[in-house]
């Protein structure tokens, strides 16, 4: 499984951006992902995950971005989006897009709990 992101950039704060991930080598239709971001000197932390299968049903999301940030998906392209609404300074951060190799996306909130990742995508709010 291959999974790149986009969609990074630079914005103010209250600004919105919206993040990509396209995931190829698989069959994306049943699978547990995630968002993470790493901000400088700091752990990386979830931020969101989705059973793609049953995405209405099964989405979550950390408490600080509950309200701003909204995962969507496009199932025939393959890809995982994250649309990031009033940005705030403590969002600056890489952010990262992984795949767990089960579909289970419950109590799945630390790294090790997927196996596949892309390179990221750096996120700064000023």
């Amino acid at each position: 499984v291959q999974l790149v992101e986009s969609g990074g950039g630079s914005v103010q704060a209250g600004g919105s951006l919206r993040l990509s991930c396209v995931a190829s080598g698989h069959t994306y239709s049943s699978y547990c992902m995630a968002w993470f971001r790493q901000a400088p000197g700091k752990e990386r932390e979830w931020v969101a995950n989705v059973r793609t299968l049953d995405f209405d049903r099964d989405t979550r999301y950390e408490v600080s971005v509950r309200g701003r940030f909204l995962i969507s998906q496009d199932k025939d392209k393959g890809t995982l989006y994250l649309q990031m609404d009033r940005l705030q300074i403590e969002d600056t951060a890489m952010y990262y897009c992984a795949a767990r190799k089960e579909s289970i996306c419950g109590g799945a909130y630390r790294q090790s709990d997927y196996y596949f990742w892309g390179q990221g995508t750096q996120v700064t709010v000023s």
